[in-house]
Protein backbone atom coordinates (compact mmCIF):
# COMPACT_ATOMS: atom_id res chain seq x y z
CA UNK A 1 0.00 0.00 0.00
CA UNK A 2 1.29 3.96 -0.65
CA UNK A 3 2.65 5.69 2.48
CA UNK A 4 1.42 9.31 2.23
CA UNK A 5 1.91 12.14 4.53
CA UNK A 6 -1.12 11.91 7.05
CA UNK A 7 -2.08 15.53 7.55
CA UNK A 8 -1.96 18.71 5.50
CA UNK A 9 1.38 21.23 5.65
CA UNK A 10 -1.14 24.81 6.58
CA UNK A 11 -4.66 24.57 7.69
CA UNK A 12 -7.21 24.22 4.77
CA UNK A 13 -9.31 27.44 3.11
CA UNK A 14 -11.91 26.45 0.83
CA UNK A 15 -11.77 28.30 -2.02
CA UNK A 16 -15.85 28.56 -2.26
CA UNK A 17 -15.84 30.36 1.06
CA UNK A 18 -13.27 32.64 -0.30
CA UNK A 19 -15.07 33.56 -3.70
CA UNK A 20 -18.30 33.99 -1.62
CA UNK A 21 -16.28 36.47 0.62
CA UNK A 22 -16.60 39.07 -1.64
CA UNK A 23 -13.25 40.02 -1.83
CA UNK A 24 -11.76 41.50 -5.27
CA UNK A 25 -8.31 40.54 -4.93
CA UNK A 26 -7.03 37.03 -4.52
CA UNK A 27 -4.73 35.75 -2.05
CA UNK A 28 -1.09 35.81 -2.76
CA UNK A 29 -1.15 31.74 -2.61
CA UNK A 30 -3.70 31.04 -5.63
CA UNK A 31 -1.55 33.78 -7.97
CA UNK A 32 0.50 31.69 -10.66
CA UNK A 33 3.94 33.32 -12.09
CA UNK A 34 3.66 35.03 -14.73
CA UNK A 35 4.64 32.31 -16.94
CA UNK A 36 1.89 29.88 -16.10
CA UNK A 37 -1.00 32.00 -16.01
CA UNK A 38 -3.57 31.37 -18.41
CA UNK A 39 -2.15 32.06 -21.51
CA UNK A 40 -1.47 30.77 -25.36
CA UNK A 41 -5.46 29.83 -25.97
CA UNK A 42 -6.06 28.99 -29.37
CA UNK A 43 -9.24 31.07 -30.08
CA UNK A 44 -10.00 29.69 -33.45
CA UNK A 45 -13.32 27.17 -33.54
CA UNK A 46 -11.59 24.32 -33.23
CA UNK A 47 -12.04 21.61 -31.06
CA UNK A 48 -11.22 17.83 -29.83
CA UNK A 49 -12.97 15.43 -31.95
CA UNK A 50 -15.92 14.33 -31.69
CA UNK A 51 -16.75 10.72 -32.08
CA UNK A 52 -20.69 9.12 -32.56
CA UNK A 53 -20.71 5.67 -30.46
CA UNK A 54 -23.80 3.95 -31.82
CA UNK A 55 -22.46 3.01 -35.02
CA UNK A 56 -20.43 0.31 -32.83
CA UNK A 57 -23.26 -1.49 -31.69
CA UNK A 58 -25.10 -1.09 -35.01
CA UNK A 59 -24.82 -3.99 -37.90
CA UNK A 60 -22.61 -1.65 -40.09
CA UNK A 61 -19.22 -3.41 -40.13
CA UNK A 62 -17.66 -0.75 -42.00
CA UNK A 63 -19.11 2.08 -40.25
CA UNK A 64 -18.17 0.76 -36.94
CA UNK A 65 -14.46 0.12 -38.62
CA UNK A 66 -14.79 4.22 -39.55
CA UNK A 67 -15.81 4.40 -35.49
CA UNK A 68 -12.79 2.68 -34.49
CA UNK A 69 -10.23 4.21 -36.77
CA UNK A 70 -11.42 8.04 -36.09
CA UNK A 71 -11.05 6.68 -31.85
CA UNK A 72 -7.48 5.27 -32.97
CA UNK A 73 -6.84 8.98 -34.61
CA UNK A 74 -8.04 10.95 -31.56
CA UNK A 75 -5.88 8.86 -29.04
CA UNK A 76 -2.83 9.28 -31.09
CA UNK A 77 -3.23 13.08 -32.10
CA UNK A 78 -5.35 14.49 -29.54
CA UNK A 79 -5.23 12.08 -26.48
CA UNK A 80 -8.82 13.36 -26.28
CA UNK A 81 -12.03 13.00 -27.63
CA UNK A 82 -15.87 13.81 -26.95
CA UNK A 83 -18.44 10.41 -26.83
CA UNK A 84 -22.01 10.92 -28.04
CA UNK A 85 -25.03 8.13 -28.17
CA UNK A 86 -22.82 6.17 -25.10
CA UNK A 87 -25.77 4.32 -24.02
CA UNK A 88 -25.66 6.39 -20.47
CA UNK A 89 -29.10 7.91 -19.98
CA UNK A 90 -28.73 11.84 -20.13
CA UNK A 91 -31.54 12.38 -17.53
CA UNK A 92 -29.10 10.37 -14.92
CA UNK A 93 -26.24 12.77 -16.37
CA UNK A 94 -27.79 16.04 -15.52
CA UNK A 95 -29.03 14.52 -11.66
CA UNK A 96 -25.06 13.60 -11.08
CA UNK A 97 -24.07 17.21 -11.73
CA UNK A 98 -27.16 19.08 -9.99
CA UNK A 99 -26.80 16.78 -7.05
CA UNK A 100 -23.08 17.52 -6.76
CA UNK A 101 -23.86 21.17 -7.48
CA UNK A 102 -26.32 21.11 -4.34
CA UNK A 103 -23.68 19.17 -1.87
CA UNK A 104 -21.59 21.70 -2.61
CA UNK A 105 -24.36 24.48 -1.65
CA UNK A 106 -24.92 23.00 1.69
CA UNK A 107 -23.74 25.15 4.29
CA UNK A 108 -19.26 25.20 5.48
CA UNK A 109 -20.01 22.92 8.43
CA UNK A 110 -22.03 20.17 6.72
CA UNK A 111 -19.43 19.62 4.28
CA UNK A 112 -16.69 19.85 6.87
CA UNK A 113 -17.39 16.82 8.32
CA UNK A 114 -16.19 14.61 5.11
CA UNK A 115 -12.90 17.05 5.24
CA UNK A 116 -10.10 14.88 4.04
CA UNK A 117 -6.32 13.94 4.66
CA UNK A 118 -3.71 13.45 2.16
CA UNK A 119 -3.12 9.85 3.27
CA UNK A 120 -6.00 8.91 1.10
CA UNK A 121 -7.76 12.10 -0.21
CA UNK A 122 -11.08 10.75 -0.06
CA UNK A 123 -13.78 13.26 0.94
CA UNK A 124 -13.66 16.77 1.19
CA UNK A 125 -10.45 18.61 -0.25
CA UNK A 126 -8.85 21.86 -1.15
CA UNK A 127 -5.92 20.94 -2.54
CA UNK A 128 -3.71 18.21 -3.71
CA UNK A 129 0.10 17.97 -2.77
CA UNK A 130 1.84 18.36 0.32
CA UNK A 131 4.42 21.14 -0.14
CA UNK A 132 4.33 23.85 2.16
CA UNK A 133 4.13 27.40 1.12
CA UNK A 134 2.76 25.48 -2.63
CA UNK A 135 0.68 27.75 -4.72
CA UNK A 136 -2.31 26.22 -4.78
CA UNK A 137 -5.32 26.07 -7.57
CA UNK A 138 -8.57 27.81 -7.48
CA UNK A 139 -10.93 24.67 -6.74
CA UNK A 140 -12.30 22.65 -4.10
CA UNK A 141 -13.28 18.80 -4.68
CA UNK A 142 -14.80 15.84 -3.89
CA UNK A 143 -13.01 12.02 -4.17
CA UNK A 144 -14.30 9.06 -3.51
CA UNK A 145 -13.26 5.32 -4.25
CA UNK A 146 -15.86 3.58 -6.73
CA UNK A 147 -14.00 0.40 -7.92
CA UNK A 148 -12.80 -2.59 -6.47
CA UNK A 149 -16.38 -2.68 -4.03
CA UNK A 150 -14.34 -3.58 -1.00
CA UNK A 151 -12.40 -0.39 -1.54
CA UNK A 152 -15.78 1.91 -1.17
CA UNK A 153 -16.83 3.47 2.73
CA UNK A 154 -20.08 4.77 1.44
CA UNK A 155 -19.85 6.70 5.48
CA UNK A 156 -17.71 8.65 3.99
CA UNK A 157 -20.31 9.60 1.09
CA UNK A 158 -22.16 12.58 1.52
CA UNK A 159 -25.49 12.19 3.58
CA UNK A 160 -26.88 15.11 1.72
CA UNK A 161 -28.36 15.99 -0.37
CA UNK A 162 -30.50 12.55 0.29
CA UNK A 163 -30.46 11.04 -3.34
CA UNK A 164 -26.43 11.59 -3.39
CA UNK A 165 -25.49 7.70 -2.12
CA UNK A 166 -27.61 6.47 -4.26
CA UNK A 167 -27.06 9.06 -7.37
CA UNK A 168 -22.83 7.85 -6.58
CA UNK A 169 -23.80 3.97 -6.05
CA UNK A 170 -25.87 4.51 -9.98
CA UNK A 171 -24.06 7.08 -11.49
CA UNK A 172 -20.73 4.79 -11.36
CA UNK A 173 -21.56 1.52 -12.57
CA UNK A 174 -23.29 3.61 -15.44
CA UNK A 175 -19.81 5.42 -15.76
CA UNK A 176 -17.49 2.57 -15.19
CA UNK A 177 -19.60 0.32 -17.73
CA UNK A 178 -19.11 2.92 -20.33
CA UNK A 179 -15.29 2.96 -18.99
CA UNK A 180 -15.32 -0.87 -19.55
CA UNK A 181 -16.53 -0.38 -23.29
CA UNK A 182 -14.14 2.38 -24.31
CA UNK A 183 -10.76 0.25 -22.90
CA UNK A 184 -11.98 -2.55 -24.83
CA UNK A 185 -11.79 -0.65 -28.31
CA UNK A 186 -8.89 1.02 -27.21
CA UNK A 187 -7.64 -2.33 -26.75
CA UNK A 188 -8.92 -3.63 -30.18
CA UNK A 189 -7.32 -0.26 -31.92
CA UNK A 190 -3.58 -0.60 -30.92
CA UNK A 191 -3.79 -4.48 -32.28
CA UNK A 192 -3.83 -6.43 -28.95
CA UNK A 193 -7.09 -7.65 -28.96
CA UNK A 194 -10.09 -6.46 -27.40
CA UNK A 195 -9.23 -8.54 -23.88
CA UNK A 196 -5.37 -7.21 -23.14
CA UNK A 197 -6.25 -3.74 -22.23
CA UNK A 198 -8.93 -4.79 -19.42
CA UNK A 199 -6.97 -7.70 -18.34
CA UNK A 200 -3.58 -5.30 -18.05
CA UNK A 201 -5.98 -3.09 -16.23
CA UNK A 202 -6.93 -6.16 -13.40
CA UNK A 203 -9.73 -7.89 -15.35
CA UNK A 204 -12.81 -7.76 -12.32
CA UNK A 205 -10.90 -5.66 -9.43
CA UNK A 206 -9.93 -3.09 -12.17
CA UNK A 207 -9.64 0.33 -9.98
CA UNK A 208 -12.28 3.27 -10.17
CA UNK A 209 -12.26 6.75 -8.73
CA UNK A 210 -14.42 9.63 -8.36
CA UNK A 211 -13.59 13.52 -8.43
CA UNK A 212 -16.33 15.83 -8.27
CA UNK A 213 -14.65 19.27 -9.15
CA UNK A 214 -16.07 22.57 -7.98
CA UNK A 215 -14.66 25.74 -9.52
CA UNK A 216 -15.88 28.79 -7.76
CA UNK A 217 -15.92 32.19 -9.66
CA UNK A 218 -13.13 33.73 -8.91
CA UNK A 219 -12.35 37.95 -8.64
CA UNK A 220 -9.26 37.82 -10.96
CA UNK A 221 -9.31 34.84 -13.04
CA UNK A 222 -6.55 35.88 -15.27
CA UNK A 223 -3.99 35.28 -12.06
CA UNK A 224 -4.84 31.76 -11.23
CA UNK A 225 -6.31 28.20 -12.30
CA UNK A 226 -9.05 25.88 -11.18
CA UNK A 227 -6.61 22.98 -11.93
CA UNK A 228 -3.10 23.39 -13.06
CA UNK A 229 -1.33 21.41 -16.07
CA UNK A 230 -1.02 18.00 -15.62
CA UNK A 231 -1.55 14.52 -17.39
CA UNK A 232 -3.90 12.45 -15.51
CA UNK A 233 -1.66 9.73 -13.63
CA UNK A 234 -3.84 6.70 -13.81
CA UNK A 235 -5.46 4.54 -17.02
CA UNK A 236 -8.15 6.51 -18.49
CA UNK A 237 -10.37 9.24 -17.53
CA UNK A 238 -14.16 9.55 -18.09
CA UNK A 239 -15.38 13.56 -17.44
CA UNK A 240 -19.19 14.76 -17.34
CA UNK A 241 -18.38 18.46 -17.88
CA UNK A 242 -20.48 21.14 -16.50
CA UNK A 243 -22.30 22.32 -20.19
CA UNK A 244 -23.00 25.89 -19.43
CA UNK A 245 -19.32 27.32 -18.98
CA UNK A 246 -16.27 26.13 -20.79
CA UNK A 247 -13.08 25.82 -18.54
CA UNK A 248 -11.05 22.48 -19.47
CA UNK A 249 -8.30 23.58 -21.97
CA UNK A 250 -5.78 20.61 -23.54
CA UNK A 251 -2.44 21.37 -24.54
CA UNK A 252 -1.84 21.20 -28.23
CA UNK A 253 1.61 22.07 -29.37
CA UNK A 254 2.50 25.66 -28.14
CA UNK A 255 -1.30 26.40 -27.16
CA UNK A 256 -4.01 25.95 -25.08
CA UNK A 257 -7.45 24.39 -26.91
CA UNK A 258 -10.57 25.36 -24.99
CA UNK A 259 -12.99 22.35 -24.70
CA UNK A 260 -15.82 23.28 -26.07
CA UNK A 261 -18.38 20.61 -24.55
CA UNK A 262 -21.12 18.88 -26.96
CA UNK A 263 -24.64 18.69 -25.55
CA UNK A 264 -25.14 15.17 -23.44
CA UNK A 265 -21.41 13.99 -23.98
CA UNK A 266 -18.59 12.94 -21.55
CA UNK A 267 -15.03 13.97 -22.93
CA UNK A 268 -12.43 10.90 -22.54
CA UNK A 269 -8.42 11.20 -21.89
CA UNK A 270 -5.54 9.07 -21.90
CA UNK A 271 -3.68 8.87 -18.89
CA UNK A 272 0.18 7.89 -18.27
CA UNK A 273 -1.03 4.29 -17.65
CA UNK A 274 -2.21 4.06 -20.74
CA UNK A 275 0.54 6.07 -22.27
CA UNK A 276 2.93 3.33 -20.74
CA UNK A 277 0.65 0.33 -21.71
CA UNK A 278 0.42 1.43 -25.75
CA UNK A 279 4.58 2.11 -25.05
CA UNK A 280 3.76 5.81 -26.14
CA UNK A 281 1.53 5.05 -29.42
CA UNK A 282 -1.44 6.71 -27.19
CA UNK A 283 -0.44 9.35 -24.99
CA UNK A 284 -1.79 11.19 -22.60
CA UNK A 285 -1.75 14.57 -22.81
CA UNK A 286 -1.54 18.12 -20.64
CA UNK A 287 -5.24 20.06 -19.61
CA UNK A 288 -5.42 22.41 -17.14
CA UNK A 289 -8.60 24.39 -15.99
CA UNK A 290 -9.24 27.86 -16.65
CA UNK A 291 -11.95 29.81 -13.82
CA UNK A 292 -14.42 32.49 -14.55
CA UNK A 293 -15.36 36.03 -12.53
CA UNK A 294 -19.39 35.40 -13.03
CA UNK A 295 -20.08 31.53 -12.48
CA UNK A 296 -19.17 28.32 -10.58
CA UNK A 297 -18.58 25.28 -12.36
CA UNK A 298 -18.69 21.80 -11.45
CA UNK A 299 -17.62 18.40 -13.25
CA UNK A 300 -17.18 14.24 -12.42
CA UNK A 301 -14.48 12.85 -13.33
CA UNK A 302 -14.48 9.32 -13.26
CA UNK A 303 -10.29 7.63 -13.20
CA UNK A 304 -10.24 4.15 -14.11
CA UNK A 305 -7.38 3.09 -13.11
CA UNK A 306 -5.00 -0.42 -13.09
CA UNK A 307 -5.74 -2.54 -10.06
CA UNK A 308 -3.60 -0.81 -7.66
CA UNK A 309 -0.31 -3.21 -6.75
CA UNK A 310 -0.59 -4.53 -10.85
CA UNK A 311 2.52 -4.30 -12.50
CA UNK A 312 2.25 -1.76 -15.97
CA UNK A 313 4.72 -1.83 -18.38
CA UNK A 314 4.41 -1.72 -22.31
CA UNK A 315 2.56 -4.34 -24.35
CA UNK A 316 5.32 -6.82 -25.04
CA UNK A 317 3.74 -6.86 -28.68
CA UNK A 318 4.08 -3.21 -29.00
CA UNK A 319 8.14 -3.82 -27.85
CA UNK A 320 10.35 -4.21 -31.48
CA UNK A 321 13.94 -3.37 -32.19
CA UNK A 322 12.82 0.13 -33.70
CA UNK A 323 10.87 0.57 -30.80
CA UNK A 324 11.88 -0.68 -27.66
CA UNK A 325 9.82 -0.86 -24.50
CA UNK A 326 10.55 3.32 -23.31
CA UNK A 327 9.10 2.84 -19.62
CA UNK A 328 10.57 0.40 -16.90
CA UNK A 329 7.62 -1.80 -14.81
CA UNK A 330 6.29 -0.33 -11.86
CA UNK A 331 2.65 -0.66 -10.05
CA UNK A 332 0.11 2.06 -10.19
CA UNK A 333 0.61 2.17 -6.24
CA UNK A 334 3.74 3.57 -6.89
CA UNK A 335 3.88 6.18 -9.50
CA UNK A 336 0.52 8.48 -7.89
CA UNK A 337 2.50 8.61 -4.90
CA UNK A 338 4.66 11.06 -6.62
CA UNK A 339 1.48 12.96 -7.89
CA UNK A 340 -0.03 13.13 -3.90
CA UNK A 341 2.82 14.29 -2.54
CA UNK A 342 4.45 16.68 -5.26
CA UNK A 343 1.17 17.93 -6.69
CA UNK A 344 0.14 19.18 -10.70
CA UNK A 345 3.85 18.77 -12.21
CA UNK A 346 2.74 18.93 -16.06
CA UNK A 347 3.84 15.49 -17.74
CA UNK A 348 7.13 15.58 -15.79
CA UNK A 349 6.49 12.15 -13.85
CA UNK A 350 5.89 9.89 -17.19
CA UNK A 351 8.69 11.61 -19.17
CA UNK A 352 11.06 11.01 -16.10
CA UNK A 353 10.98 7.59 -16.53
CA UNK A 354 11.75 7.28 -20.05
CA UNK A 355 14.43 4.75 -20.52
CA UNK A 356 15.03 5.17 -24.38
CA UNK A 357 14.26 8.16 -26.36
Amino acid sequence: MMKCVQSWPEPIVRVQSLAQSGMTKIPEHYIKPPSKRPSNVDNTTVNIPVIDMQALTGDDQGLRETTLQLVSNACREWGFFQVVNHGVSHELMKQARETWREFFEQPLGVKQEYSNDPSTYEGYGSRLGVEKGAILDWSDYYFLHYLPPALRKPHKWPALPSSCRDLIEEYGEEATKLCGRLVKMLSLNLGLGEDYLPNAFGGENVGACLRVNFYPRCPQPDLTLGISPHSDPGGMTLLLPDEDVAGLQVRKGDNWVTVKPVPNAFIVNMGDQMQVLSNAIYKSVEHRVIVNSVKDRVSLAMFYNPKSDLLIEPAKALVTMDRPALYPAMTFDEYRIYIRTKGLCGKAQVESLKTHE
